[in-house]
């Protein structure tokens, strides 16, 4: 039996599930001689780590900024992580049965991490706008391309509480954007076999904002699925970050609506949890594509909702919130 054969039935039973927990190589090497037949050099099986860890169909891979290697997990059905927020109302049940628990308990992790994102947006300077219309039930599945979860409305700091602030003064002057839109799609977990369809939705559903960003609550912990990531952002721009959150982590975080409403003292201690990780930065573009805007403007109503609260806020000098009543 040839050695990547040998490796590939004997590595699940050695590597440690947990990324935190991870093998070094000297110590791999040792563990691995003992399940192995055959005389290979240390260097020839580092060589192999090396590789299969970068094959997304090894059970092998390499922590993303660290040292040593953990068992890479299988691929897991669509909605068991909660992937897509999208999942809710898209008929993508079916992988549950009747497990009802299993399905509430998934869909309850997809609403808290976007409360999550909703609040971490709120203490950044950024104003969330949530895209719900186009993502109900009786929605056309290709809205997958066309929408992102979430818009995040940076002002870049033209507002001020109490007065209007001179930058923004001078933007309208020149007439200038006085803002700029980040459409945002949120994920439970990323994987070397779905993180493609993840990053191709984000970047078709972004394509008429200033940029585009993907944000997982799981951290992400593969060196050779943040690479992927990278060389994907160096070509088209979008970014990509994780919140450092457990599946066991979101279950425990208050509901969502606790999270929403938590008091400054909470949302600190609620930000606390959170181990940001830029993985890559999104690249901005400096105008807003009206044209693609305009072309999804009849396939949801909020898109109008959108316009309507970007001009009130321009209008009065002073945005707020988005509120839906």
């Amino acid at each position: 039996m040839s050695l990547r054969k040998q490796l590939n039935a004997a590595l699940p039973d050695i590597l440690p599930a947990n990324p935190k927990d991870a093998i070094k190589g000297t110590e791999l090497i040792r563990l691995i001689r003992l399940k192995i037949e055959g005389n290979y050099s240390d260097a020839s099986l580092r060589y192999h780590f090396s590789i299969m860890s970068c094959d997304p169909g090894s059970p092998i891979a390499k922590v993303e900024k660290g040292q040593g290697y953990y068992r890479r997990t299988a691929p897991v059905p669509v909605l068991s992580s909660a992937k897509e927020i999208l999942s809710l109302s898209q008929g993508r049940l079916e992988d549950f049965g009747d497990n009802k628990d299993v399905i509430d308990i998934a869909l309850m992790r997809v609403k808290k991490f976007r409360a999550i994102v909703h609040r971490w947006a709120e203490v950044n300077g950024k104003q969330p706008f949530i895209f719900r219309e186009p993502f109900q039930a009786n929605a056309p599945i290709g809205n997958l391309w066309k929408f992102p979860e979430m818009v995040l409305v940076d002002w870049e700091g033209a507002m001020d509480q109490f007065e209007v602030d001179p930058l923004f003064k001078l933007k309208s002057t020149l007439q200038l954007p006085a803002f700029r839109l980040i459409a945002s799609r949120l994920y439970i977990q990323a994987g070397l076999h779905s993180f493609r369809e993840d990053f191709f939705q984000a970047l078709s559903s972004s394509e008429w904002a200033n940029a585009g960003e993907i944000y997982y609550a799981e951290p992400i912990e593969d060196e050779a699925l943040a690479e992927a990531y990278r060389r994907l952002n160096a070509k088209f721009g979008i970014g990509v970050t994780s919140f450092g959150l457990s599946s066991a982590q979101l279950d425990d975080l208050p509901r969502p609506a606790e999270i929403l409403n938590a008091q400054p003292r909470e949302t600190e201690a609620l930000m606390e949890r959170l181990e940001i990780n830029r993985i890559a930065s999104p690249v901005p573009r400096d105008h807003i594509d009206w044209t693609a805007l305009d072309a999804i403007r009849n396939d949801s109503e909020e898109i109008n909702k959108l316009f309507n609260w970007l001009i009130e806020g321009i209008s009065t000098k002073n945005p707020t919130p988005y509120s839906e009543e």
